[in-house]
């Protein structure tokens, strides 16, 4: 499953349960505009570490929060390409 296909699937489940009604996920769907509040997407944060093995929030030194939906999935996709970098470096 890619990144982006595993962000939209926790979004679309995270909303389910807590019956929230989502906008189209376009990228560049603004996330304060997804429906989803803080504890959604903290939920959506653990979910995907546990999915992907990787928490780009954590480990980046970025300090700049992605604003879009967009944005948000190339900053776990970034994350993951540089921690494929790390375990075969590694390994």
């Amino acid at each position: 499953m890619s990144v982006k296909a595993a962000v939209i699937s926790q979004i679309q489940q995270i909303a389910q349960e807590q019956k929230k009604q989502l906008p189209a996920l376009t990228e560049e769907l603004v996330l304060l505009d997804s429906g989803l509040d803080s504890l959604a997407i903290a939920i959506l944060v653990a979910r995907l570490e546990e999915t992907l093995g990787i928490d780009p929030f954590t480990e980046s030194n970025e300090v700049a929060y992605p604003g879009t939906l967009g944005e948000f999935i190339r900053f776990y996709e970034h994350a993951a390409e540089a921690h494929a970098v790390d375990t075969r470096q590694t390994g």
